[in-house]
């Protein structure tokens, strides 16, 4: 098999915008798109004849979120303690912005073609006024738009290497800022650049640095949505009744 790989980016990394080579067999498109779970590679269209529009209606008739990734849709990872996170960070961000009025904010759902047919959803984004046309926002569902901040909230079928390459494509689009949660670890790893790092435990605080100025939240508060439970309450339980009553 034959697979038209016709996005830029190398299995190895760093990815430099080129024409990709043709891959021959499913392993190596696998590879190529960082060792992620078969589940999550979409067989219609055939992997590297996808296109953004098909992952456009992809979103819109079957309610499923895909990357476009060297011409293959792929699904998105997603979970349910991650949009909790998501929640969380997204929150901190929109209220950050209703002061500086910076840019926009945007969710998982929201498409982000960040580079000619190679769409990105993180599941945090923060973009600026001045990458919209005219200052104003589109409509267009998968707008050539590149966030000045986009955060990654790991999930379980996320790689490494498959986080790599975003990484390496965010940065190379013109991504400022890069923040990957890593909710086992309650960790944040804040990149200024595709291999330039520092990683933050649970009690520091997370930073806008020089990209959003001002801008702090407490890691603390953010994975403390993982602890949430019940409140305690006096009432005695609700007796079941009798089946003759």
């Amino acid at each position: 098999m034959s697979i038209a790989t016709p996005t830029s980016f190398p299995a190895a990394g760093p990815w430099p915008t080129a024409t990709a080579p043709t891959v021959q067999n499913v392993a190596q498109l696998v590879h190529r798109l960082g060792d992620i779970p078969l589940h999550r590679v979409r067989t219609q269209p055939p992997p590297g004849a996808a296109t953004v529009a098909d992952a456009v209606e992809c979103k819109a008739r079957q309610n499923c979120l895909c990357e476009l990734v060297d011409g293959v849709l792929v699904e998105k990872a997603m979970g349910y303690r991650e949009g909790m996170i998501e929640l969380a960070i997204s929150e901190a961000l929109r209220v950050y912005n209703r002061t500086t009025k910076l840019g926009i904010v945007t969710p998982a759902s929201s498409m982000l073609q960040i580079l000619p047919n190679l769409v990105r959803m993180p599941d945090v984004a923060f973009t600026f006024w001045s990458r919209f046309p005219q200052g104003k926002i589109t409509d267009d569902p998968a707008p050539l738009l590149v966030p000045d901040l986009a955060v990654e909230v790991l999930s379980p079928s996320n790689t490494r290497r498959e986080m790599q390459r975003k990484r390496a494509e965010y940065f190379a689009a013109g991504t400022q800022l890069v923040w990957m949660i890593d909710l086992d670890e309650r960790t944040a790893t804040v990149f200024t650049s595709p291999e330039q790092s520092s990683v933050l435990q649970a009690s520091d605080v997370l930073s806008g640095g020089a990209v959003l100025p001002g801008f702090s939240l407490p890691l603390a508060d953010v994975f403390a949505e993982l602890d949430q439970h019940a409140p305690p309450t006096d009432e005695p339980p609700p007796i079941s009744p009798r089946p003759n009553d």
